[in-house]
């Protein structure tokens, strides 16, 4: 996995060993001495990580950091303080300035790359929302770009607490009870199916269990969708440097060695809150998009572009399996009549209900989609030509049966046409099918109304 890495410092000899050191690994590496010279290159977009010093002439790494981190076109980018520093005290400005980890000089090498590859892993996930949500433009996406929440949790976040020893797990609920709703569970697998059924905003998993790889429990939450994007952070004893590395190439977004600091431990939650409320809110408005994208907005039906799309692969799997499908066009007979006299509103309201009434005389696996203006399909596999035409017929009826209700209280009587057609093996394409339906349609129209017209070639 490549990326281009940002290493910011004023020592031009610790710039040259990050440098040599990342290099060494494949990634692109650009360097600045100064917090301007940062700033610069991170509005000239493409930077994936930032190495960031902290004690820098003039502007400082922390006000680099908290610039960055205000800039909604620079918020995203992962930012890890590489630093002399080591007092908690540093590490929890630096995560309130929004940074998201520390490497304390003389950096180690092992320390460095595994911490590199889970930043920019996340990195990834992150911009690809992002190019997505923001190319179909979706409602919500200009306030989400913002860094204003979208949609975001309710209350305080709610928090996972694996650990089997009932003093630790007492000491870490109270050090996090003013901020956050946290669960407990001395039993792994327990905590696991915990984490899936119900929503958590992060999982602390500790590392200091008597007859269980608590490193287990984290692979098994990252191989499974529903939990692959929470984050989890690991509490780890001292000397356990390789189980942490380790951690990491697994996917723990986080991780903090005992003792442990409150303020410190509340810092980085925060940021794992806030990140995943980030990528939620980009979730949810991508979901969103394509949901409008392929649904018809006054009725809720499917409409012409999904079927457009999904007819083809109902008909490629009707042939392929050599089993029947239908189709049906429905048109409500002298709807501008309707529209005329009752108005728009008038005529919303009917088509609303002759979708419902529509819907409910087929089958789940039917596919129903509005058409176009007045005109509705239902496309029915698995269903020869004597079943359709009765399923048509259903559906004329139950539109004829009842009166429709108009706004302010008043009925009237509607009436649909329907057209049918039935697929013929070998001989008809996606546009036959739906040809002939149009034609029983017009044929439908043209000698009544309220009435079906099933063509069979």
């Amino acid at each position: 996995m490549t990326a281009k890495i940002l290493v910011v410092d004023d020592i031009p000899a610790n710039v040259k060993l990050l440098q040599a050191r990342l290099s060494a690994e494949y990634y692109e590496v650009i360097t600045a001495s100064n917090g301007p010279e940062a700033l610069a290159a991170c509005e000239q977009g493409g930077i994936d990580l930032i190495l960031l010093d902290i004690m820098m002439p003039g502007m400082d790494g922390f006000e680099v950091c908290g610039r960055l981190k205000a800039d909604p076109a620079t918020q995203h980018i992962p930012v890890v303080m590489v630093t002399a520093l080591d007092q908690p005290s540093d590490r929890v400005r630096g995560l309130t300035a929004g940074a998201d980890d520390f490497l304390t000089k003389p950096v180690n090498d092992l320390q460095l790359m595994s911490r590199v590859k889970s930043l920019v892993r996340l990195k990834t996930l992150t911009d690809e929302l992002r190019l997505r949500a923001a190319t179909t433009r979706a409602i919500g996406i200009d306030e989400l770009l913002q860094g204003k929440k979208v949609g975001g949790a309710q209350g305080k976040p709610r928090l996972l607490l694996i650990d089997e020893r009932p003093a630790s797990a007492e000491r870490i609920c109270k050090m996090l009870h003013s901020e956050y709703q946290v669960e407990v569970t001395p039993d792994p697998q327990t905590g696991f199916f915990m984490a899936v059924e119900k929503d958590h905003d992060c999982v602390l998993v500790t590392t200091s269990f008597a007859n269980f790889d608590p490193l287990r429990v984290c692979s098994q939450l990252r191989s499974l969708d529903r939990t692959r994007f929470l984050p989890i952070l690991l509490i780890a004893e001292p000397g356990e440097d390789e189980r942490v590395m380790r951690a990491l190439e697994l996917g723990v977004n986080d991780f903090m060695v005992r003792p442990l600091d409150p303020q410190e431990l509340t810092a980085r939650l925060r940021t794992q809150v806030r990140r995943k409320q980030y990528n939620d809110a980009l979730r949810k408005s991508l979901v969103q998009t394509i949901e409008m994208a392929v649904t018809d907005g006054l009725t809720g039906l499917h409409n012409r572009r999904y079927l457009d799309n999904h007819m083809t692969t109902l008909f490629e799997r009707a042939v392929k399996r050599k089993r029947p499908l239908s189709f049906l066009i429905t048109d409500i007979d002298k709807f501008k009549r309707i529209n005329d006299t009752h108005g728009h509103d008038g005529g919303d309201e009917v088509l609303r209900e002759f979708a419902l009434r529509l819907r409910r005389q087929v089958r789940g696996a039917d596919l129903v989609c509005r058409f176009g203006g007045e005109e509705f399909v239902v496309a029915m596999p698995d269903t020869d030509a004597s079943v359709a035409a009765r399923v048509a017929e259903r559906v004329r009826a139950a539109v004829e049966s009842e009166p429709f209700v108009l706004p302010g209280g008043k009925t009237i009587s509607v009436t649909t046409s329907v057209g049918v057609s039935s697929l013929i093996a070998g001989v008809d394409s996606v546009a036959d099918l739906i040809k002939r339906s149009d034609r029983a349609l017009y044929e439908a129209k043209g000698t009544g109304r309220n009435r079906v017209v099933q063509l069979a070639a």
